[in-house]
């Protein structure tokens, strides 16, 4: 959990006119306070990370990676120390290749020097994109940079967008090098975009939810609550579907001008328990009903306990009303269970597996429960 520059600030190099918005080091230092005096730390948001275009154009004389000097005029150990002070983690970016996606210098043929380098900054993330490289080199490359990573004892997590390159992932390799990987396009600050990476995660093809768990999570990308593209109710979709497919919570978001109903639900404890809870296994659709609402489940703690989400795709007209005997959503305790939504915190009934539950979804919209055992 934390917060990650690229959809919303993007590679905004132009400190001289946009000097709040742009890729140096006053804005991560300004979301990392936010982060501490928003209350986001205390949910479990820790990680602040750059992405893109922190580099300079070429290396130093000793061969090794170096940040913009007007950009970032401190330095990135500077920088990682200030994220520390304030009791939280440093991300940061590179590529796999020979050039970052941005045509900054790339790890390929460094790879050994950068992880050492990253090490000795006190970088607590790597995200290793693969702009720019051979994807046929990823299946060597990207357990050598694990390696290589490890080798430094640092603490590193190791995020990889190795999956994304490839036509067909093996997820049994890639969990052995990394601890998390993209394997879908770049997220937009829109519903389009955000409707496509729940399909994907969806499908399931390859079975990757199935590779998910503690130490090793697929990754559909950003948070963009809070921006410009979303509505309240598609908002809730992103949080709630993050959650139930036990996703990796990273916010692109200016936090310094964040609408309150969006910071209340990016901080919502039952969601965030729901997304980190402990046994990490991946939620997964199960069927759709009334033409238009898909139905996803994900087990949780406490033992025999479930999340249950309704998602409602359609774009027009009014909520859509779902019927379902709780058997078929998962709910099959004899005993039955009580079942909470996850938005509100409201009790909304004891259920058996053979009763009928009855709720409303909005177009766009989710309705997101949980069930623990009577």
């Amino acid at each position: 959990m934390g917060w990650l520059s690229w959809e919303r600030f993007l590679c905004n190099t132009d400190c001289v006119n946009d000097p709040d918005n742009c890729i140096g080091e006053n804005l991560y230092k300004q979301m990392a306070d936010r982060i501490v005096a928003d209350g986001y730390k205390d949910a479990g948001y820790e990680y602040v990370c750059i992405d893109d275009c922190w580099l300079a154009p070429t290396r130093d004389a000793n061969g090794r990676l170096q940040p913009d000097p007007l950009r970032f005029p401190g330095g990135i150990k500077a920088l990682a120390d200030y994220i520390h002070s304030r009791g939280l983690k440093f991300g940061i970016y590179e590529d796999f290749g020979v050039q970052t996606c941005a045509k900054f210098p790339g790890s390929e043929y460094h790879l050994q020097l950068d992880a050492q380098t990253f090490a000795d900054w006190g970088v607590d993330l790597l995200k290793f994109d693969g702009c720019n490289s051979n994807p046929a080199d990823m299946a060597r490359g990207y357990p050598q940079m694990s390696m290589y990573l490890n080798q430094t004892g640092r603490p590193i997590v190791f995020s990889c967008e190795w999956p994304l390159y490839e036509t067909k992932a093996n997820y049994a390799d890639i969990r052995k090098a990394c601890n998390q990987w993209r394997n879908d396009h770049d997220i937009a600050d829109d519903w389009s975009s955000v409707l496509d990476i729940i399909t994907h995660y969806g499908k399931n093809e390859g079975d990757f939810a199935s590779f998910a768990g503690p130490g090793g999570w697929n990754d559909p990308d950003e948070l963009v609550i809070g921006d410009f593209g979303l509505s309240q109710d598609q908002e809730k979709v992103q949080m709630g579907m993050w959650a139930m497919m036990a996703s990796p919570l990273l916010m692109s978001v200016d936090l310094r001008n964040i609408r309150n109903e969006s910071r209340d639900l990016l901080i919502n404890k039952r969601i965030l328990a729901v997304n980190q809870d402990k046994i990490g296994k991946q939620g997964r659709y199960i069927f759709t009903v009334s033409t238009t609402v898909d139905v996803w489940n994900r087990t949780i703690l406490p033992e025999g306990s479930v999340a249950v989400a309704f998602l409602n795709r359609i774009n027009y007209g009014g909520p859509r009303q779902v019927i379902q005997r709780c058997s078929d959503l998962g709910l099959i305790r004899p005993n039955g269970y009580v079942v909470t939504d996850v938005f509100t915190g409201d009790v909304i009934g004891n259920f058996k597996p053979n009763d009928i539950l009855t709720i409303d979804v909005n177009p766009m919209g989710l309705s997101m429960y949980t069930a623990n055992p009577l």
